[in-house]
């Protein structure tokens, strides 16, 4: 019996790769079988994407055109084209071929290769970009797997080939404020990542405030260890804190001596202050996600979802 495999993609700014896409995609997958499906989620692009999977839409009737009301997000575009997967497999991949279409047939043989396999992904084999962004990438990673019990992969690609089991694990996970490669490190199973090249298309929906809030997004989302750091800082700092106290009575009641020197008080002040401020912003956003998950919000809303047959 064939094997019916998904693929999903998520559009955003996409409408200058899509029928390349497509066209590549297509004979990819029907090397495999003939029992698959196409699910373009429209994440609110505002470019002419949407017009042009329609186009191809009256063409192929396995493309499934998934348009959602406003721009939600990559990982929560991703979420909600894996709720309307039905394929036994699902590959997952973006659509603006910075990651090859063919890397499916990659994964597809080592993923019959290894029977243990339940997700096969792919990982940078030389990290894109300029000096700042190989060295900032590095040590954005290097944060992470100190800052979480999670091991999170480095350099991963979005390209990945999963069993359904799998898929379905990924999906129990509830959280409204995600990161999707969390979740994909959380959900285990024996994964199998593979090195490939990573194409580059110029330039990059993901700016440095996206990547540096995606950080935040990260940790807060995966463990709960800066919580405990802000505990053992306020230990240290009351430590010093007395220790100073000691040796201002100590100068005053035995030497006979007076503190002096406003300036190294003041900047105290300010440090003190600050310190302050930044820990309590970081309990703010463990504040705020469970004010978002409370809500109980969904992670998508569905416009219209466009298929020929229906």
């Amino acid at each position: 019996m064939k094997p019916k495999i998904t693929i999903v993609t998520t559009l955003y700014y996409s409408e200058s790769f899509i029928e390349t896409f497509y066209s590549r995609i297509k004979h990819s997958v029907e090397q495999i079988t003939d029992l698959y499906e196409i699910l373009f989620v429209n994440d609110g692009s505002p470019d002419n994407s949407k017009q042009k999977v329609l186009q191809l839409s009256q063409h192929d009737d396995r493309i499934v055109l998934i348009d959602l009301s406003r721009n939600f997000g990559h990982h929560q575009a991703i979420i909600t084209g894996l709720q309307l997967s039905t394929g036994d497999f699902v590959f997952l991949i973006d659509s603006d071929l910075e990651e090859d279409p063919e890397l499916l047939n990659l994964f597809w043989h080592e993923m019959i290769s290894n029977t243990e396999a339940d997700v096969v992904y792919g990982i940078q084999a030389k990290r894109k970009g300029g000096f700042f962004e190989r060295i900032s990438g590095s040590l954005f990673y290097k944060i992470l797997n100190s800052m979480t019990k999670v091991s999170y992969p480095s350099n991963t690609l979005t390209a990945r080939l999963m069993k359904r089991n799998y898929v379905e694990a990924v999906l129990s996970f509830k959280e409204k404020a995600l990161d999707i490669w969390s979740v994909f490190a959380l959900a285990g199973f024996n994964q199998v990542g593979m090195s490939v090249t990573k194409g580059s298309k110029g330039s990059s929906t993901y700016t440095l405030n996206k990547k540096l809030g995606m950080t935040i997004e990260i940790v807060t989302s995966l463990s709960n260890r800066p919580l405990y750091i802000i505990f053992f800082i306020g230990t240290i700092w009351l430590c010093l804190s007395s220790f100073n106290i000691l040796l201002i009575l100590a100068n005053k009641w035995i030497y006979k001596t007076e503190t002096e020197g406003w300036a190294s008080i003041m900047a105290s002040i300010w440090l003190i202050g600050g310190v302050i401020i930044f820990l309590l912003g970081l309990i703010g956003i463990y504040l705020s996600k469970i004010f978002l998950e409370t809500k109980g919000r969904p992670v998508t809303l569905i416009r219209k979802i466009y298929k020929k047959n229906n």
